[in-house]
């Protein structure tokens, strides 16, 4: 199976004050490393990743690897613009895909273990969609078959593959991933997670 990932990047981290969220560490590493490591470690196809508002700051985490770099200058305009050129850049690396990885920076808990899971699921089971379920909702991280690539991009604006996942509950497979819901978009969330780490480490 041939798989690309597109890992979003793009944002502004308005709620951080302007700060790049993607540039926050955990476990010794920034999260836009993090997460772009464990879909390399995957081996399984492309990996584009879409910069903009902090192009400048976050290229330089991800100049020695074998990713490709794209930005999205309509960043301000929603997760749908970022996602659509991710699947273009993907497509000039490679034609001929089976299915997409759609991952974001801010879950710092996704782990090269969970993407793997992700890609049995999708092989073992025969539906077109596997997505995490987290907080009573399915969401990212998510995989899908190539059948999904055009109304993936057909999104416009803030809408979030999430949109795509719901309209298709059928042909989903629901893999629980709760601490999916452990998102990074704001400093009150970043000092919530750094209590419940310490306190897991006593």
């Amino acid at each position: 199976m041939i798989l690309g990932t597109i890992i979003l990047a793009a944002g502004s981290s308005t709620r951080m004050g302007g700060e790049p969220k993607q540039l926050l560490t955990y476990e010794g590493k920034t999260l836009i490393r993090r997460i772009t490591d464990s879909a390399l470690s995957l081996q399984a196809g492309p990996v584009a990743v879409v910069l903009g508002a902090h192009r400048a700051q976050i290229a330089p985490e991800l100049a020695d690897l074998p990713v490709t770099l794209i930005d999205n200058g309509r960043w301000a305009t929603g997760l749908a613009s970022s996602l659509k050129i991710g699947l273009a850049a993907l497509y000039l690396t490679q034609k001929e895909l089976d299915a997409v990885l759609v991952l974001v920076t801010d879950q710092p808990l996704v782990s090269a273990g969970l993407l793997q899971h992700l890609i049995a699921t999708y092989q073992e089971e025969n539906k077109g969609i596997v997505a995490c379920q987290y907080g009573g909702h399915l969401g990212l991280p998510a995989l899908f078959s190539r059948n999904y690539i055009d109304e993936l991009l057909q999104l416009d604006g803030d809408k979030s593959p999430r949109w795509v996942i719901l309209r298709h509950r059928t042909d989903c497979v629901e893999v629980p991933f709760e601490a999916g819901a452990v998102d990074l978009d704001s400093w009150r969330d970043v000092e919530l997670f750094a209590q419940a780490q310490a306190s897991e480490n006593l």
